[in-house]
């Protein structure tokens, strides 16, 4: 096995980044991140090599993150971290030039997406979390979550039928 201060310095960077994108806020992130690489060391012995160090310490970070939040809090969330998802959704988000009544509809439907991501079944949840915000293969999320990758292909896809069905009732088309 590698050396965990190896582990720590290659993938520490790229974990910190993973938990900027859904946190939104980099004090926290730092925070979420060296509780992430605390409880990986802890389990590292129990590493089996299954998916790569990646994907397992990404695994980690997002339950760190789920933790920190919980589910009652996933409204806190800032409205950064969901430009992305909003984007994989075909969802337009306004930009930071807006004026005030832009600005409104973008929390708004940044609300509105959070929502609507917060009611997806964990797994689905889970799917889309490590796919758009730590931008995993469908390969390595099969293998963080234990599932195949057409499991995990066909997860994605009807979380995003779910979500769009759920948008659908804030948002008519």
């Amino acid at each position: 096995m590698e050396d965990f201060e190896e582990v720590y310095r290659l993938y520490y960077p790229r974990v910190s980044a993973f938990l900027y994108k859904l946190s939104g806020d980099s004090a926290l992130s730092e925070e979420l991140a060296q509780e992430t690489f605390y409880q990986a060391f802890r389990s590292f012995h129990r590493f089996r090599g299954d998916s790569s160090l990646f994907t397992w310490l990404a695994a980690i970070a997002k339950h760190v993150y789920y933790r920190h939040v919980g589910r009652k809090n996933i409204h806190n969330e800032s409205i950064q971290s969901l430009d992305a998802l909003a984007e994989v959704y075909g969802i337009e988000m306004q930009t930071s030039a807006d004026g005030p009544e832009e600005t409104a509809l973008r929390r708004e439907t940044a609300l509105a997406l959070r929502r609507a991501l917060a009611s997806l079944p964990e797994k689905y949840r889970d799917v889309v979390t490590l796919r758009v915000y730590a931008e995993l293969p469908f390969s390595e999320i099969a293998a963080a979550l234990k599932i195949t990758e057409g499991s995990a292909k066909v997860m994605f896809f009807r979380a995003k039928k779910m979500l769009m069905e759920e948008l659908k009732h804030e948002y008519p088309m």
